[in-house]
């Protein structure tokens, strides 16, 4: 359980679970202020700026189920004792059903010399599925996990934070400051920082996102988690950057997740799988 080996020390070898054990053996049994500026853009369209940062920071994940799908790529970049490893992926997600497919690659040097395949892995409400994920599982078997078991609520497990919870996490934002209007991939986005509240957070989270939320408020070992996101003009989250830190025995450990958002309207089709092509089987640790 990724948490758990954070609390526990292990300098290095933290670093080296999240990659490993954070996507591979996870299943094994572990797991305000105003600050903004601005006025209409002149089209009758209210710009985002002029509104109270906690507000648009709290109708985020509101706005992205509207907008209903994306396109996304995710890094969860981990140190700890001067060691530092990203873990990157790119896929889709619907916002409407809660439902996402994303292709997760391992860096080179947490999979090993051999190599390894990259990881599918499909988004839902409560769950987690994987495919390619480890020693021991069939090539043609997916690994299911319920998130609102995981002392984290899978914003860390599985290498990737779940788009919809990185959204909702910005409901329990505090002590926000709006640090300005830059240009993302060609689209004007206004930059809030802030922090948010883990607990605050999973109170006002959607049903679906609830469960796994409060797990992450019970389960982390600081509820604070500082972030800076990018709002377009429509009020559309476009980049989130998430700051997780463990405090352990050994090394202090931090992992920041970033989360960019694009191609909005999208369809995006996912289709779980089948419980025969659940493995239910034994997971080895290799």
């Amino acid at each position: 359980m990724v948490v758990q080996q954070y609390r526990d020390g292990g300098g290095a070898r933290a670093v080296r679970a999240l990659a490993v054990a954070g996507v591979i053996a996870v299943t094994a049994g572990c797991l305000g202020g105003d600050g903004g500026s601005g006025a209409s853009d002149g089209s009758g369209r209210r710009s985002v700026a002029a509104d109270r940062p906690l507000d648009l920071l709290g109708q985020a994940a509101d706005v992205l189920v509207e907008a209903g799908g994306a396109e996304t790529r995710t890094s969860m970049e981990t140190a700890a004792g001067g060691t530092r490893v990203t873990i990157r992926a790119q896929g889709a997600y619907d916002f409407r059903r809660q439902l996402g497919r994303l292709k997760v690659v391992l860096p080179e040097d947490a999979a090993g010399a051999d190599g390894h395949r990259p990881i599918t892995e499909l988004l839902a409400p409560g769950a987690l599925y994987m495919k390619n994920r480890g020693a021991g599982v069939p090539d043609d078997k997916w690994v299911r996990i319920d998130t609102t078991t995981l002392k984290d609520g899978n914003l860390l497990t599985g290498g990737v934070t779940d788009p919809m919870a990185a959204a909702e996490l910005l409901r329990g934002a505090a002590d926000v400051t709006y640090a300005g209007k830059s240009e993302l991939a060609g689209v004007t986005v206004h930059h809030y920082r802030g922090v948010a509240d883990l607990g605050r957070a999973a109170r006002a989270a959607s049903p679906q996102s609830r469960g796994a939320l409060s797990a992450a408020a019970k389960g982390f070992s600081k509820d604070a988690v500082p972030f800076d996101a990018y709002l377009d003009e429509d009020g559309r989250l476009r980049k989130v950057r998430h700051r997780f830190t463990f405090s352990s025995e050994g090394p202090e450990v931090s992992v920041v997740s970033t989360l960019l958002l694009y191609g909005f309207g999208l369809p995006v089709t996912v289709t779980l799988p089948d419980e025969d092509a659940i493995y239910t089987g034994e997971i080895r640790q290799g």
